[in-house]
């Protein structure tokens, strides 16, 4: 079998799919009888930057013959919808119990669930299943590596932040009330708020899950700028921000560099995070740099004064993803 994809040359293309021991390990009885290598035709296997989309039936030589359960799929990833959207319920209630205590002010019980709902939604896409169940856990156990190329998987995740936006249309036209809600993400307690900021943001997160997937670092370094470093900023800044930036007398010089600095920061650690699970293997030293730039980029970008036209949970990823998305040379 033979895959011919494209290379990008930031990648290092050091493929965990099939090893050496494990091949050979495959080769001796019993196995045959149940894996069949075919050394007539030899496997050149590349990890893909971005996964391509194969037919869920589609026959790999070391697969071949084993079942395919459609139903535990389903059920996985249901169950991982189920779970991912009570913990996004259960942090919009902590927070909406702090602030109701008087124990956090309303502006940092905002913020911080700007930053911790996308993240924690970004770091749940792994629990998705995998597109071969049966052989992936077999393969697994065999020391072999899956990057998923399910569609159906980032059609499940996106569900999460649709309820979440369904939710926010609803109590934002005011048809169902929902003080917790409102207190918790918008700044003034107004409940069409709601139909800005936070449905932007739910929006990016459905784009970045059905265009991209965890196999892009684009949406990852798109949502961590936009959780991870306007978040920080906006905190930073408030209680930092004497000092303004002289283009934008609503933005600190702090506010901008803990962007920059968080921004690359949470960036790198979620790289990490979907590399070390093995959805892609980057060039370090050359991936530093490109997400410094990256970085840089959507600081200014955040700087300027245009909040007023373009929402910063809309400016700010969107901005990142071109930028990312040209830098990796995708």
């Amino acid at each position: 079998m033979t895959l011919l994809t494209y290379t990008p040359p930031f990648i290092v293309r050091q493929p965990p799919f099939l090893r050496t021991s494990a091949v050979e390990f495959l080769r001796t009885p019993p196995f045959p009888a149940l894996l069949s290598l075919e050394p007539s035709s030899p496997l050149r296997l590349q990890f893909l930057y971005r996964a391509p989309n194969v037919p869920r039936h589609a026959s790999f030589p070391v697969c071949r013959g084993l079942p395919i359960v459609a139903g535990a799929d389903l059920t996985q990833d249901a169950v991982a919808v189920a779970a991912v959207l009570a913990g996004a319920y259960g942090l919009v209630s902590t927070f909406d119990s702090l602030t109701g205590r008087n124990l956090i002010q309303q502006s940092l019980s905002r913020k911080l669930v700007h930053i911790l709902s996308g993240l924690m939604f970004m770091v749940s896409w792994p629990i998705f299943r995998y597109p071969f169940s049966s052989c992936s856990k077999i393969l697994i156990s065999l020391n072999f590596s899956f990057n998923s190329t399910s569609t159906s998987a980032r059609y499940f995740a996106s569900l999460v932040p649709m309820v979440n936006c369904l939710r926010l249309l609803v109590h934002g036209f005011s048809l169902v009330e929902d003080d917790g809600l409102i207190k918790s993400v918008t700044r003034h307690g107004n409940p069409e708020e709601l139909l800005r900021g936070p449905l932007y943001y739910v929006i990016v997160l459905i784009l970045c899950a059905l265009v991209f997937w965890r196999e892009s670092p684009v949406a990852v370094i798109a949502l961590s700028m936009m959780c991870g470093g306007d978040g920080v900023a906006d905190i930073m800044g408030r209680r930092f921000g004497s000092a303004k930036i002289p283009y934008n007398p609503d933005k600190s010089l702090v506010g901008s560099i803990s962007m920059f600095v968080f921004g690359f920061l949470v960036s790198v650690g979620m790289l990490y995070y979907f590399s070390a699970l093995g959805y892609f293997n980057l060039d370090w030293p050359s991936t530093l740099q490109r997400v410094a730039l990256v970085s840089m980029v959507a600081t200014v970008v955040e700087s300027l004064p245009i909040s007023n036209v373009v929402d910063d949970n809309l400016s700010v990823p969107l901005t990142t993803m071109v930028a990312a998305y040209l830098s990796f040379n995708i």
